[in-house]
C-alpha cells in the first residue's frame, strides 16, 4: 500500500481549473486558491487532504497523484466531484 500526500482545489468546470493555472503561473500561492475558489470543505485549509493510502480516493484522483513528483500541480483531473487541481507534497 503506497502512501502519498496531497493538497487539490476543487471546481466545477474545466474553464475554472484553467484560469486558477493561469494564476498560478502569475505566482499566486495554490494554498490562497484553494482556500478561495474551492468546493471541497479542505478548501478553508488550503486544499490539504493529508495522507492517504491507495484505495481510498476516486481511481482517476489517485492515478494523477501518484504520476505527480512531489511539488508538482496537476492539470485538471475530472472525477465524479467535479476538476481537481492537484498539488502532491
Amino acid at each position: 500500500m503506497t502512501k502519498m500526500r496531497a493538497k487539490h482545489i476543487l471546481i466545477e468546470h474545466k474553464f475554472e481549473a484553467d484560469d486558477l493555472i493561469k494564476k498560478m503561473d502569475e505566482g499566486v500561492p495554490f494554498e490562497k486558491l484553494a482556500q478561495d475558489f474551492s468546493h471541497c470543505p479542505s478548501g478553508k485549509d488550503g486544499g490539504d487532504l493529508g495522507e492517504f493510502s491507495t484505495g481510498m480516493m476516486v481511481k482517476p484522483f489517485e492515478d494523477a497523484v501518484m504520476a505527480l513528483k512531489k511539488g508538482e500541480v496537476s492539470g485538471p483531473v475530472k472525477t465524479q466531484f467535479g476538476y481537481h487541481l492537484i498539488l502532491r507534497y
